[in-house]
């Protein structure tokens, strides 16, 4: 890897593809979640054919989404598998039609939210920019090469399913993200091209999730900016009492919280909520930032 990447730099610029950079070193940006599965747990169904998900991109974006990112795959649990043929015949379609409509002239970007190497390889190149990879790089083989041929940035998630956890949710974090970061480094991948998502929620019970937004500081000794999805997840449902559709105002303070705590990108549902958290949140880091001369 190049640019010594287990340091954090003075400008923490995410390079994307199609030739696109986003720097991420003083303002947080916003995800929009675009689910075009019949099953996803909070929104499933709502945007399954073309017309529909443009809509919704269309509104993210104008509720102030940097960044728009396509699943065609349920990631809750307990979800039925798809293959990659159904997986593409939902994904492409919208990424082409995003790009067509929005990615230029509003200079929103694309993320396509799959573990599989085929689909992001053709995700790519229907105008996607941003390759969200859940399994870590420790799925199939071949996604952070792919990552290099194309110049697409890459999501590299931490997850504890299919494997045996570490007691201690940050030194697990240490170890399982360490080891995606020697796989991007052993394939060639440039560091500028990754940003690292702790998981909230990806077999992590309640407990873990809170110590994990508690001690999040600590996770910036890996040396590359963060995004964090926490939207509507179970653990805020614990701590509220509310069901899926009713998380947005908790996932909104979370937002708040982890941006404080030094998170770049924010994968949510409802966009505007998350919005204006993120602007107290930055008003208050940049007045931070002002009166101790460290950046937040």
């Amino acid at each position: 890897m190049q640019d010594q990447p287990f340091e954090r730099p003075d400008r923490w610029i995410w390079r994307v593809g199609h030739g696109r950079e986003i720097d991420l070193s003083r303002r947080g940006l916003l995800m929009g979640v675009l689910n075009v599965t019949p099953d996803s747990f909070s929104d499933g169904g709502r945007f399954a054919d073309v017309t529909a998900a443009l809509a919704e991109a269309e509104a993210m974006a104008d509720a102030g989404a940097a960044i728009i990112d396509v699943g065609g795959e349920s990631t809750r649990p307990g979800a039925d598998p798809v293959d990659a043929a159904t997986e593409q015949a939902r994904v492409l379609p919208v990424i082409k039609a995003v790009a067509d409509h929005l990615a230029g002239g509003r200079q929103v970007l694309i993320s396509v939210d799959s573990y599989r190497v085929e689909t992001a390889r053709l995700a790519v190149a229907a105008g996607a920019h941003i390759i969200n990879d859940i399994s870590g790089l420790q799925g199939e083989t071949g996604m952070a090469e792919l990552a290099r041929e194309t110049g697409a940035g890459l999501v590299v998630m931490h997850t504890g399913r299919g494997r045996e956890k570490l007691p201690d949710v940050i030194e697990d974090q240490m170890v399982f993200l360490g080891r995606s970061l020697a796989i991007a480094e052993e394939a060639g991948l440039d560091a500028r091209q990754i940003v690292l998502d702790p998981g909230f929620g990806f077999a992590k019970d309640s407990g873990e999730n809170f110590s994990l937004m508690a001690r999040f500081d600590t996770l910036h000794a890996l040396g590359r900016p963060f995004l964090v999805g926490t939207s509507r997840k179970r653990f805020l449902g614990a701590a509220t009492g509310r069901e899926a559709g009713d998380r947005d105002v908790a996932t909104a303070a979370t937002t708040a919280l982890l941006r404080v705590a030094g998170a770049r990108i924010f994968r949510v549902h409802d966009v505007a909520k998350s919005r204006d958290a993120l602007s107290v949140a930055e008003a208050m880091c940049d007045r931070l930032a002002q009166e101790t001369g460290s950046d937040v």
